[in-house]
């Protein structure tokens, strides 16, 4: 039987990262799903992880695994694809360095993904994200840190991961003000920055004070934020909003409802979901139209045009070029005759 500890750690430290260049982060969420699906595998085997052999991975255990995570641990549907996916990958690489498994290796390949429900996404009015921005005491510096990390967050549409690991050095605030972010698959992308985003930043550099870290949001003992500390910053203050915007209580307000948010206000004003998907950093516009279901307002000028090109007796604004054309035909005949 093949030992398992010594492929896995090849994996995850030389394939992923130096030969595929995969981020540290996506080598981080792929070494989450691992450790889940050994334990389990562990405790359903009676034996240590360490002890674990490639053939006792077989596709009726991973099948076991992926229900365990969803009716024991909770998980939605989302979370089972993605651990589904780290356990594939791994089998794609083992059918290079054990051929003796290569039918077990199949076997896992051909499990299918499972299809979900897709609800319409959940996101803040221009109201309640006031409330949020305004909860945070100006007066402290933590405040002042709360304010700039939440207003940066929405504005710029970002994700938890490029908030807080956007960097000092990346930051413009001089004439033109932007932002440099390294989203997913290490694609760069350079955003402005609104005015008011910008006044909050800058009183958020000048208390930050002199501190070692590269990122422009530090927690209170002067390293990185992170994304567990930025979930308990917004988590507080929409708690704290809750008490002036009746719409926020009894809410679980997300890091990405932030991001939401700026998606579907940056759709009402340009209409163009191309500008969107290049503004949150999307690689596929396939994933921006889920905005479009968000849109009512989108929906209800659909549903106005169709009313008016069908059964309408009037000219309207879609049929009134039309009309006017005609009238001009018309003057245009009778001067000739």
């Amino acid at each position: 039987m093949t030992r398992l500890a010594p492929l896995i750690s090849d994996f995850l430290r030389d394939n992923m990262p130096r030969q595929r260049g995969y981020n540290p982060s996506s080598c981080e969420t792929y070494a989450y799903s691992f450790k889940l699906l050994f334990a389990f595998a562990a405790n359903r085997l009676g034996i240590r992880p360490s002890q674990l052999h490639i053939e006792q991975l077989d596709a009726a255990l991973i099948l076991e695994f992926l229900a365990c995570i969803e009716q024991e641990r909770g998980n939605g549907a989302v979370t089972r694809i993605l651990r589904l996916s780290s356990i594939k990958a791994f089998m794609r690489y083992l059918e290079y360095e054990v051929p003796s498994a290569l039918e077990q290796i199949a076997q896992i390949r051909a499990i299918p993904t499972k299809r979900y429900d897709q609800p319409v996404i959940q996101h803040l009015t221009m109201e309640e994200v006031r409330a949020i921005l305004n909860a945070p005491n100006l007066t402290t510096r933590l405040g002042l840190r709360d304010r700039a990390m939440m207003h940066l967050c929405f504005a710029a549409g970002l994700r938890v991961s490029e908030l807080v690991g956007a960097l000092l050095t990346n930051l413009s605030l001089q004439r033109m003000p932007n932002l440099l972010v390294q989203g997913k698959g290490r694609k760069e992308r350079s955003l402005p920055l609104w005015k008011e985003t910008v006044t909050d930043l800058r009183a958020w550099l000048a208390v930050r004070g002199n501190v070692h870290a590269p990122e422009i949001f530090v927690n209170a003992e002067g390293t990185a934020m992170t994304r567990a500390g930025f979930e308990y910053i917004l988590d507080k203050h929409a708690g704290k909003a809750a008490k002036t915007c009746p719409s926020l209580r009894g809410r679980s307000i997300s890091p990405h409802q932030l991001r939401h948010s700026c998606a579907l206000i940056m759709l009402q004003a340009t209409r163009d979901i191309r500008k969107v998907a290049l503004w949150l950093g999307h690689a596929d516009i396939r994933t921006t139209e889920t905005y479009l279901r968000m849109d009512a307002s989108r929906l209800k000028r659909a549903s106005r045009r169709r009313y008016d090109a069908g059964g309408s007796k009037h000219p309207t604004r879609s049929s009134l070029p039309c009309w006017k054309m005609s009238l001009r035909r018309r003057a245009l005949h009778r001067r000739i005759t």
